[in-house]
């Protein structure tokens, strides 16, 4: 079992990489416009600017028919290519810049909140020094604050 999500675990992991890196997610869509481009130049026998010119009408999914694949091979190329741009390169890119829209700025750092977790340690130690000199009990490492004492200076009415 392990070895058959061996290859979707490196297909995932290609993916996450991609898409936290916008130049290497356009550094791959210009190596699969390039690369398709060569390939339809050998499988129809164009020219490389029209072979380019196909691959990036037929990437962009505009498609405007003033060059179409004849031979089954550049067929096959195409619906490829058009899938890999659909499913992957087109959702990465909007999910990329989607991710950069939506930044909460009020939104701590990784060492804003380091340093508040220490202070919230140091706070607890303090605070469990300031209760075991009162005398007071407190359950180790609980994140609740120890019960109030209900001694002669409660008499009032218990608080909500």
């Amino acid at each position: 079992m392990h070895v058959l999500l061996t290859l979707p675990k490196l297909v995932y992991r290609g993916m996450v990489w991609l898409a936290n890196s916008p130049k290497t997610l356009l550094l791959s869509y210009s190596m699969l416009i390039v690369i398709c481009g060569v390939l339809y130049h050998h499988f129809e026998e164009r020219t490389i600017g029209d072979s380019i010119w196909w691959a990036v009408v037929t990437a962009s999914t505009v498609g405007y028919g003033d060059i179409s694949p004849k031979t089954w091979q550049a067929r096959v190329m195409a619906g490829i290519l058009i899938s890999v741009m659909v499913l992957l390169v087109i959702p990465l890119i909007t999910a990329h810049f989607a991710s950069r829209l939506i930044v909460d700025n009020d939104a701590f750092r990784h060492e804003e909140q380091e340093e508040l977790k220490a202070n919230l340690r140091r706070v607890r130690t303090l605070l469990e020094e300031m209760a075991a000199r009162q005398g007071v009990v407190t359950s180790e490492g609980s994140a609740d604050p120890p019960a109030a004492s209900s001694g002669p200076a409660d008499s009032g009415p218990p608080r909500p």
